[in-house]
């Protein structure tokens, strides 16, 4: 008799909105005054660092697969500020000794936030990659690019992932739709012309969508024969989303892959481990472990959960 043993390769997919991952120097060209030492936040380089720490804590905490852990070998980041922040992140923080190397943008968004993907290395090797810019409609201001990166994984195949970060919803739904559509519509013609020259691409989209359930701009990207991989992802420990707003979960971050990936999808989750939360005081529950709550410093992490993907090779 014989035996034959197959090695099947995992590779983890993360997106976490990191909540104004703000370093605390005034960049005289942006809108963040409020993230520095005189600032409203009275934003300091402890409060910076202690960030830092829980956003890579945030990040190693989802690799845990049951009995087993490795770090995630690709993670899609909004809400970072430049590339000093991402620098921090990857060589000076808990995070310094896992081999991350990124790639960032650096959009005309007022604030300065941007998108970034970590990526670990001897698990992708970036080809391509490049911005996306966004031209504004009637009333709407900069927006942060979408990030396109293309990249090799062990296997030899190649992966196209776009990571975003819409407009948000301040000012009303209504009003902004037409600013998140934008986003949808450029995305959907760089999706286009990716697919005139690859006849069945890898894709992963990834970040956060700033609407709920499958929303205009999730059906307007799905239309291109995409997955909406993460609608019914959930945590283990309360979490029914990523984003919980006045005691109602949802999932404004999301994950959507070309239908060929889809297939090879062995978990699509919400990280809610326990450190992550706090108990919803008015609403009941539990909710995301934030940064500030109002104006209180409260140490936390984030006012988003990370989304995890876990898909063979």
């Amino acid at each position: 008799m014989s035996f034959s043993i197959f090695l099947v390769s995992i590779l983890t997919f993360v997106e976490l909105n990191c909540e104004n991952l703000f370093d605390y120097k005034h960049d005289s060209l942006k809108q963040d005054v409020e993230y520095t030492p005189k600032g409203d936040r009275r934003w300091t380089r402890q409060k910076y660092w202690n960030k830092l720490d829980n956003i890579a804590k945030s990040i190693i905490s989802c690799g845990e697969d049951g009995d087993t852990w490795h770090l995630p070998d690709l993670v899609a980041l909004c809400e970072v500020e430049n590339d000093s922040v991402m620098h921090d992140l990857t060589k000076r923080s808990l995070l310094r000794n896992a081999n991350y190397e990124y790639i960032i943008t650096d959009s005309p968004d007022e604030r300065g936030i941007d998108v970034a993907l970590m990526y670990a290395q001897g698990r992708f090797a970036p080809i391509n990659y490049h911005p996306i810019r966004i031209a504004p409609v009637k009333g709407m201001r900069p927006t942060r690019d979408i990030l396109y990166v293309s990249g090799k994984i062990i296997t030899g195949d190649t992966l196209h992932i776009f990571v975003l970060h819409a407009p948000s919803r301040y000012g009303g739904e209504r009003h902004t739709q037409p600013f998140r559509m934008a986003v949808a519509d450029r995305l959907c013609e760089a999706i286009d012309s990716l697919c005139a020259i690859h006849r069945i691409p890898d894709i992963i989209i990834a970040g956060d969508f700033n609407e709920y359930a499958n929303g205009n701009m999730t059906t307007r990207i799905c239309s291109k024969g995409l997955i909406n991989v993460s609608a019914k992802a959930i945590g283990s420990n309360g979490a029914k989303g990523t984003y919980k707003y006045k005691g109602a979960w949802n999932s404004v971050d999301k994950i959507i892959t070309s239908k060929n990936l889809s297939t090879k999808i062995l978990e699509s989750k919400v990280n809610d481990a326990e450190f992550l939360l706090e108990k919803d005081e008015k609403y009941g529950g539990v909710q995301p472990f934030r940064t500030y709550r109002a104006w209180k410093y409260r140490k936390g992490f984030s006012d988003h959960l990370p989304l995890v993907l876990r898909f063979t090779l």
